[in-house]
């Protein structure tokens, strides 16, 4: 006998505990960015060994940075946008075996044209990753516990680049330098395998789309067994469906004011994150710390990057984005300032350093979730993705910019002033968001929008 029901799906997630099977969702997702973090960073820990392989100079590589970085640009617009077409597993798994496969390839490039030209087309399948996984983890957890987990799963980018750099220290002197791009490489291909066999795709997606129900219907069994599901059971998210482009939706609804500025958000702070990244240490040994000292400098920054990552989750699920993320951008435009001070004593560098890790490296994945949850199932990976590529000029921009303020001999006082206006613009955009996102409610619906679906 037919229940007739009709069940809705986010209702169901945000009612129950997060189950066993959520629960493995977020860590093949999580181990993914992860890999994600490792393969994206890479480049910088095997660069002084291929120096000295292949007799280059550390310009020549200046480019190959920037391929790898162009080509995460291109991956995020471009497949994030086929990920709100086709569904987020898919995507997922193929930009992983991707990427997979031409890190796997990079061990037998000769020269640095070769070098550039396969970090770009890696990049491609690195810049599907951040956006899809987001998409996943948001649409796998409750309300009460999203933006955590979120940024739980986010936290895997930077841990992975941390721990590239302890491996790669230990592996280039004992196996050289290929070996990093060896591990890179058949460790997210089991990681796609795993996901191939055991990754659901995502409910919601589903069921706007009409794909799948029965699909829909063993997933929904292991996140909520006391449900009763049956042939006549139907489906509901409560969205409406978008059936225009979905780069084209982000701008509609009210929501292309939000869009802008979160676009300025990304950009902005991602300027900051990889001006900080690739010439904080650099910058510090310039002004009469020792190599060592300057390393740990940098390290304090990532570690309070980490720090951030783990403690603004729960405080954004509890007090909301702008009154953690606003005031935390505040106080990093004050530090970063201090920062270039020449009279700065250096237990205070340690400490303004590790803060505005805290606030930058720690709000990108916060920004991320902002995205996530502002944007409805059919656009979120969308959202994410276009949101993370715009960004990405930012971080082209950054290590640039600061090259280029070195090359004109400012100062690091006026250097690391400059920096800090970007950290006020993206205060100031927070502040206009948070008045475009009230005109503009979260995944907007209206009545009679919601989308049912049966067997």
């Amino acid at each position: 006998m037919s229940t007739a029901q009709s069940i809705d799906i986010p209702f169901v997630i945000d009612r129950n505990k997060v189950s066993a099977s959520q629960l493995w969702i977020l860590v093949m997702v999580g181990i993914t960015v992860l890999m994600d973090g490792f393969d994206v960073q890479a480049m910088g820990y095997v660069a002084p060994a291929i120096i000295k392989d292949w007799g280059v100079s550390k310009a020549e590589l200046g480019p190959v940075f920037g391929a790898g970085l162009l080509g995460m640009l291109v991956g995020s617009l471009t497949l994030s946008v086929l990920a709100d077409k086709i569904g987020r597993r898919p995507v997922l798994i193929w930009a992983t075996v991707f990427f997979a496969l031409c890190m796997l390839a990079t061990t037998h490039v000769t020269t640095i044209p070769q070098l550039q030209a396969i970090r770009f087309i890696t990049g491609l399948g690195l810049g599907a990753i951040m956006p899809n996984a987001m998409a996943l983890a948001g649409e796998f957890s409750p309300k009460s516990k999203r933006v955590t987990l979120m940024m739980l799963v986010s936290c895997g980018y930077t841990v992975g680049a941390m721990l590239g750099g302890l491996l790669s220290a230990w592996m280039i002197p004992a196996w050289g330098w290929q070996s990093v791009f060896y591990l890179g490489g058949v460790f997210p291909l089991l990681m796609a395998v795993v996901m191939y066999f055991f990754l659901p795709e995502s409910m919601q997606f589903l069921v706007l789309k009409g794909r799948r129900l029965d699909a829909v219907a063993r997933t929904l069994r292991k996140v909520d067994p006391a449900l009763q599901i049956d042939a006549g059971t139907r489906y509901s998210v409560p969205e409406a469906r978008h059936s225009g482009a979905p780069v084209v939706e982000l701008f509609r609804q009210g929501r292309g004011a939000a869009t802008v500025l979160l676009w300025v958000v990304n950009f902005m702070n991602l300027l900051n994150l990889y001006f900080l990244s690739s010439w904080l240490p650099t910058i510090a040994t310039g002004a009469g710390l020792s190599t060592s000292t300057a390393v740990l400098v940098g390290t304090a920054l990532q570690a309070g990057g980490v720090l951030g990552t783990l403690l603004m989750g729960p405080a954004i699920d509890r007090f909301g984005f702008f009154k953690v993320l606003v005031p935390c951008l505040a106080v990093a435009a004050l530090t970063i300032t201090m920062i270039g001070q020449p009279s700065i004593a250096l237990p205070m560098l340690f400490l303004v350093v590790a803060v505005t890790g805290f606030a930058i490296i720690g709000g990108q994945p916060a920004v991320n979730a902002l995205a996530a949850t502002y944007y409805p199932t059919a656009l979120r990976s969308t959202g994410v993705g276009w949101s993370l590529g715009i960004g990405r000029f930012g971080s082209i921009v950054g290590p640039v910019l600061g090259g280029a303020l070195i090359q004109l001999q400012w100062t690091n006082a006026q250097i690391f002033t400059a920096m800090a206006a970007p950290v006020v613009i993206s205060v100031v955009m927070l502040l206009l968001f948070a008045g475009a996102a009230r005109s503009s409610p979260l995944t907007p619906a209206k009545p009679g929008d919601d989308v049912a679906l049966g067997h």
